[in-house]
């Protein structure tokens, strides 16, 4: 059911430049988790380092127990075949079709038959939804096709892991709502690990198990998605509920004395927690977690009107 990943103090500078320090963190094995932040907080480089593409300067990233901040190369080669990428524009072969683009890391790592690598690309290929476009090549089809083929290709070799860069860059709603359903559907049918990075704010909200948010060189604040949507930390809350009141400003963060001018503004509610979305092919998404019981069992009052809202829940 996936793998566990444990993050312990992790530091990352380019030169003088810190991008984020002390990340610490787990991602619980077999579910979906997001991470958030605005513009250049470095969510791309969080996952190049979990992947072990770059060195952090402190810290660990243990995964089946190797901690591949420090372990050896060969050692490294081996965790990498627990991944699975979706690049943020789908890294398509422009000259190959899309069947090839699939097949490409079966035959590069693998030594199976045309036979047994026909078999795999078009399971794929059809858990994707692209059953038909094979000889198609990157440039004839749409972004979210793309994106669909590069995912295809992120999960021939049955990862443990599933990593993705910012999946809806360049979607329109419709298709990253398709995106979104197709990515709560796998996680329910495999088994692996999935972690998102992206702006796209209704998909953190309904997508996940977990959220994480990194803002300001630290990682705010990371947990069950219940605990983040009702969250009254001015950041989580501002950035989740994109609101212009709060420390988050136009660059990064504001200077006191914009903080200092919206100190006597009043915050507006925070909305209902919306629904989660589940797999559309009726099984049960992994993380087994009763809509609601994180903000039970934590004694959150969720926002009126939520569908964590047990009395509205009676009433509906």
């Amino acid at each position: 059911m996936g793998v566990e990943i444990t993050v312990e103090g992790l530091t990352k500078s380019f030169g003088k430049q810190l991008i984020w320090g002390d990340v610490t963190l787990t991602i619980p094995a077999g579910e979906i988790c997001v991470m958030l932040g605005p513009s250049g907080t470095g969510k791309s480089v969080f996952l190049k380092a979990l992947i072990g593409l770059l060195k952090p300067d402190r810290g660990s990233i243990v995964i089946e127990g190797v901690d591949i901040a420090s372990c050896k190369e060969r050692d490294l080669y081996e965790i990498r075949k627990l991944f699975g990428v979706l690049f943020q524009d789908g890294a398509m072969f422009g000259s190959m079709n899309l069947y090839d683009n699939v097949a490409f890391p079966l035959r590069e790592h693998t030594k199976k038959t045309e036979s047994e690598v026909r078999d795999v690309v078009m399971e794929k290929m059809d858990l994707v939804g692209l059953l038909g476009s094979e000889d198609k090549l990157p440039g004839e089809i749409s972004g979210g096709m793309r994106k669909r083929a590069g995912l295809a290709r992120a999960l021939v070799l049955d990862p443990e892991i599933v990593l993705f860069d910012e999946p809806d860059s360049g979607l329109d709603p419709v298709r990253t709502a398709f995106l979104n359903q197709l990515i709560v559907d796998l996680n329910a049918q495999i088994d692996a690990t999935f972690l998102i990075v992206t702006h796209d704010i209704n998909t953190a909200r309904t997508v996940p198990d977990n959220i994480g948010l990194l803002y300001h060189k630290h990682l705010a604040m990371f947990g069950p998605r219940e605990m983040l949507l009702s969250s009254e930390e001015p950041v989580v809350r501002q950035f989740l509920n994109a609101q212009r009141v709060g420390p988050i400003g136009m660059s990064e963060e504001k200077d006191a004395d914009e903080l200092e001018a919206e100190k006597d503004q009043e915050l507006p509610p925070l909305p209902p927690i919306p629904l989660q979305i589940e797999p559309s092919n009726g099984i049960p998404r992994r993380s087994q977690r009763e809509p609601g019981a994180w903000c039970r069992d934590n004694g959150v009052t969720p926002p009126p009107g939520s569908f964590e809202d047990e009395n509205a829940a009676v009433g509906a």
